[in-house]
């Protein structure tokens, strides 16, 4: 089997990111119908588009779900770029549940929050490096963020369990390229000389080129990085998001995806009701002028099925009530084309 693999026939349940938001993944199985063992009685399955981890309450516990799910074969998953990031360790933002270096600064914005046992690190790596990176059927592709031909032809024959080696070999390649332009050195510069202000949004570093270059490099060069974490460019200004300062943004690459074949996709953090200018995350404004519920795309046949769960570590944070929340969980039934939410809501896509 390989990075991308077919998916199973039938009537399928397309959840998306969770970010270790445990409540709202077991409130979501429930709306939809899945016994506690994970059947259905319709004989559907589950599809996990990516993003199980990271920020929220219960990381280890999602995985351990969904785990289960998929060893008992009643649901498949794919990776996203947070598992990706785990697997290379890349040690981000709301890893702490993971990683030991992140943990106090975690600590800042999503305690409590549950961790994984040293002794058990080793079993859930191994788990995600058996995943795939994309599936596909006649009627339905699903990828984490971005399904481009030139990242998919890359994957789609390397077989299962070697994600690692070759994005390093990936890297190694983008490193080299970077290194040949001049752009390397310098990158590595303006990482050390300004660390300590690179996670600091009240106190931003200059435009650093060197990491935008780089960056963008990386989005370009490396087909894993890609298909998890999309298309991206140079930034015309840096801006604030995921904790760090950013110089590269992502774009809207489902304008030149041109198939008949429709794509589901996480990733991209869209919200079910409209909000104003001041409270919408940046990262949201690719869909300010999409319907909630609407496929979007050069063809109208890619859906981001991403509803911004992960960040719901902002309303414990305020002490919202979780019950209002703006950030949801949903899965995509299909073929019905029916969105369903955590908190019941239900309605067929545009």
């Amino acid at each position: 089997m390989y990075l991308l693999k077919s998916l199973d026939s039938g009537p399928i349940d397309i959840v998306g990111d969770i970010h270790g938001e445990i409540d709202a993944l077991e409130a979501l199985l429930e709306r939809l119908g899945y016994r506690s063992n994970g059947s259905h009685p319709d004989n559907r399955r589950l599809v996990f588009i990516g993003d199980l981890v990271d920020r929220g309450p219960d990381s280890p516990g999602v995985v351990k779900r969904v785990r289960e799910l998929v060893e008992n074969h009643d649901a498949q998953f794919i990776l996203g770029n947070h598992e990706l990031n785990l697997l290379v360790n890349d040690i981000k933002d709301g890893s702490g549940w993971f990683f030991d270096e992140r943990f106090e600064r975690d600590c800042e914005n999503y305690a409590p929050f549950a961790r994984t046992p040293e002794s058990e690190r080793e079993s859930l790596r191994a788990f995600l490096s058996e995943q795939p990176v994309a599936l596909y059927r006649n009627d339905i592709r699903i990828v984490h963020a971005a399904w481009t031909t030139n990242a998919i032809n890359a994957i789609s024959q390397l077989p299962l369990g070697t994600l690692v080696e070759n994005y390093f070999e990936w890297e190694e390649q983008t490193r080299r390229q970077a290194d040949a332009e001049g752009i390397y050195e310098h990158y590595l510069e303006a990482k050390e000389k300004w660390a300590d202000r690179l996670e600091d949004e009240s106190n931003p570093p200059p435009f650093l080129d060197a990491i935008a270059e780089y960056e963008a490099m990386q989005q370009t060069f490396n087909p894993l990085k890609v298909l998890t974490s999309g298309v991206e460019k140079r930034s015309e200004e840096a801006f604030f998001a995921g904790h760090r300062w950013r110089y590269s943004d992502r774009i809207n690459w489902w304008m030149n995806y041109s198939d008949n074949i429709p794509v589901v996709i996480g990733h991209y953090w869209r919200l079910l009701e409209k909000q104003e200018a001041s409270r919408t995350p940046r990262y949201t404004r690719l869909f300010s002028n999409i319907p909630p519920l609407a496929w979007h795309g050069k063809r109208h046949n890619v859906f981001c099925i991403d509803y911004s769960v992960g960040a719901r570590w902002r309303d414990r944070k305020a002490n919202q009530p979780i019950e209002t929340s703006r950030f949801r969980l949903a899965a995509l039934r299909w073929p019905e084309n029916r969105v369903v939410f955590d908190n019941g809501f239900e309605a067929f896509t545009k």
